[in-house]
């Protein structure tokens, strides 16, 4: 069984994307690079161009997972703050960042208000939220 989930593990590694397909797709370019100076060529060009493409594309596909991950914690936050929140932090729930609502999902239901005012009183960001939670709420589910 793995150690709770706390401020200092809660990042998250993908092994497959971080240490084996962006590393060979980033070092195949590096070398595409080195072939194109070394022998110049509209091939070796065209071959360090299709290097760049394959390594650009992986980096997107990957952006494109956070940003739908990171819709789905702005709705399933809006939807727990909606239930969790007095009244008059409810209304406010708009002026929330995706950013700031990215670190407020870690936050315990118990405290999750105090948090809330934080953040937005004092224009915290997603780091300086995580760092104030005092009863972490585990996310396993995520990309």
């Amino acid at each position: 069984m793995s150690a709770p989930q706390t401020l200092a593990n809660h990042r998250r590694f993908e092994p497959l994307q971080h240490f084996i397909l962006t590393p060979i797709l980033l070092i195949t370019w590096i070398t595409t690079l080195w072939h194109l100076y070394k022998y110049p060529s509209l091939h070796s060009l065209w071959v360090m161009i299709l290097g760049l493409t394959l390594l650009l594309m992986a980096l997107q596909i990957r952006g494109y997972a956070l940003k739908v991950q990171d819709r789905l914690i702005r709705l399933e936050e809006t939807l727990r703050m909606g239930r969790l929140l007095p009244e008059d932090l409810k209304v406010r729930i708009p002026e929330l960042t995706v950013k700031q609502m990215v670190g407020l999902r870690f936050a315990s239901d118990g405290e999750l208000a105090d948090r809330v005012r934080e953040a937005l009183d004092q224009n915290l960001d997603g780091e300086a939220i995580k760092k104030r939670i005092q009863t972490w709420r585990p996310d396993t589910f995520r990309v």
